[in-house]
């Protein structure tokens, strides 16, 4: 019997569980996350403006581990030990024949000045918190930007914020109070969105400036204050930021011999195999993959790459060469709360479609759909 840990409890996590339990019934399954819940962040950007109640995101995993008869194990990652075949935890030791890493991802908090903003993607109490900031808020200027990690292009997570931009700017029409405020995005690229295509950038600027949304791009970060926004371009008042740094590895990634990219990211080859070690695989945010510079850190993306992490793992075990590879594709519908734009990025075609009604409902379709699977 193969004895198989899974670090996490996200996208990545809860595909490679289905797809090991579907290849090998007899396998033993342990997971090891803090708490056996699942918090689906795509729809926390309907929280502000109360879409999405905090329970509606949330699922409780206990059914979904007994269908799939994983063990599981509450406690955070500390390290690992014997070339990983044995993790260590901060609630004990676990031995496995097989290790698939899928811890997410850490953002770069060194920005002076960071904790006046709210980074959104951190998860339901972030959105909870911009609800709160909003419903107090009479009037003023509004602050919305991302950057990336420098030495990790493809670690940054752009799209939740202009989702929570147009989102924000939506709320404030429906309750009748936009002329009270001003809205800021900022970014320190020039074109704002690039990584989903030439297409998306410029169907994105349209939509603000249809919007009545300022920019302010292009300019390196210097700081945050409790009211302003400063970059190497100037600065600007606001009453509220919400900003999403570039991301980095896990801190307790710092306590291995894991491999890491310049960025901080443990690197993994086509297989999802992490570099010179044997039956360790990682997916989602946590890894550095080869792949073009676009190459998404999302949801989808997450679930591609533990698809074929958990099927090389298991030819790994069987003694066969690991030998699948994932597809690269971004698509995701870039929403605000009545309508979305729907961008499909491959290595073969880029696709940007306007705003639309049917959008909207096509992502709470989806959120559905891919919820009702762990429920």
């Amino acid at each position: 019997m193969n004895r198989i840990t899974i670090v996490g409890a996200g996208f990545a996590a809860l595909t490679a569980v289905q797809k090991l339990r579907a290849a090998d019934p007899t396998a033993e399954i342990t997971l090891v996350a803090p708490a056996p819940e699942f918090s689906y962040l795509p729809g926390t950007i309907w929280i502000p403006s109360g879409l999405r109640q905090p329970e509606d995101l949330k699922v409780d995993l206990s059914n979904f581990f007994r269908r799939m008869q994983v063990n599981y194990h509450q406690g955070s990652a500390a390290g690992l030990k014997a070339e990983g075949r044995i993790l260590v935890t901060d609630q004990g030791e676990i031995e496995n024949d097989g290790l698939i890493i899928c811890s997410g991802g850490r953002f770069i908090k060194k920005l002076p000045g960071i904790e006046h903003a709210i980074t959104p993607c951190e998860g339901i109490p972030a959105a909870l918190k911009i609800k709160d900031r909003l419903q107090a808020l009479q009037g003023g200027t509004i602050a919305v930007g991302f950057s990336g990690n420098p030495k990790e292009p493809s670690a940054m997570r752009g799209g939740p914020m202009f989702e929570f931009l147009f989102g924000i700017d939506q709320q404030l029409r429906r309750e009748g109070r936009r002329d009270r405020f001003k809205l800021v995005f900022f970014t320190p690229a020039p074109k704002p969105g690039k990584r989903l295509g030439p297409k998306a950038v410029a169907g994105l600027l349209r939509e603000m400036k249809k919007r009545d949304i300022e920019t302010h791009l292009g300019h390196k970060m210097k700081q945050f204050t409790d009211s302003t926004v400063v970059t190497e371009g100037g600065e600007f008042d606001a009453d509220l930021i919400l900003f999403m740094p570039g991301m980095t590895g896990n801190q307790w990634f710092d306590n291995t011999e894991l491999p890491r990219s310049e960025g901080g990211l443990i690197k993994a080859d086509a297989q999802c195999r992490v570099v010179g070690m044997t039956r360790v695989y990682v997916a989602g945010d946590s890894g550095s993959y080869p792949g073009p510079d676009w190459m998404p850190k999302q949801a989808h993306m997450a679930d591609l790459q533990a698809e074929a992490a958990a099927a090389n793992l298991l030819a790994e075990l069987n003694g066969e060469q690991p030998s699948r590879t994932f597809k690269v594709e971004l698509f995701c519908i870039v929403d605000s709360q009545t309508r979305g734009s729907l961008v499909a990025r491959t290595p073969k075609y880029n696709i940007a479609l306007p705003q639309m009604r049917a959008f909207h409902w096509m992502k709470r379709l989806f959120e559905w759909w891919y919820l009702r699977q762990y429920r």
